[in-house]
């Protein structure tokens, strides 16, 4: 078995995300989720809540560690020793993307293989960014989400609106 990472913004943890993290913690010795320090995205969370909410979240998962990281995904995963990226397809458009990106990552480290795993049928149309949207439109999110992750998102919710 191999030591593996599973890259993402995170901003923040949803339940499709935990799903991928359960799964692949059993088929790889050690996975590291790797919480992308500097992104394109303008996130709701900084780094250090990202990781910590994270962490919380797969406290129970005795192989499974978080951490942060930057730059390239593949300079990431031969840092820590891992042999495999882990990513998540949800729908299709995802297959497109993740397939450029897995095979950008084989032509800078072809020692490095990218697994995909299929999101529950529950977490197919699941995304941080549609979690956010939709908590700030007042929907009830706490389905989506670890119970350790609601409230922070709630209150910085409201923290924004009143500003």
């Amino acid at each position: 078995m191999a030591r593996a990472i599973y890259p993402g913004t995170f901003d923040p943890v949803t339940n499709g995300h935990l799903d991928i993290v359960e799964r692949a913690s059993h088929a790889v010795d050690h996975l590291t989720i790797g919480v992308v320090e500097i992104s394109s995205k303008r996130t709701m969370f900084n780094l250090d809540e990202r990781i910590e909410m994270f962490a919380e979240a797969v406290a129970n998962l005795s192989n499974v560690s978080v951490q942060s990281y930057s730059g390239l995904t593949v300079n990431a995963a031969r840092e820590i020793g891992a042999s495999v990226i882990v990513r998540g397809l949800r729908i299709t458009s995802d297959f497109e993307y993740e397939s450029e990106m897995a095979l950008m990552n084989r032509r800078m480290a072809g020692d490095v293989e990218t697994i995909c795993l299929f999101s529950a049928l529950e977490y197919q149309i699941l995304s941080s960014s549609r979690v956010k949207e939709v908590a700030a439109l007042g929907a009830d999110v706490s389905d989506l989400v670890p119970k350790n992750v609601l409230r922070p998102l709630v209150e910085r919710l409201e923290e924004r609106r009143e500003k």
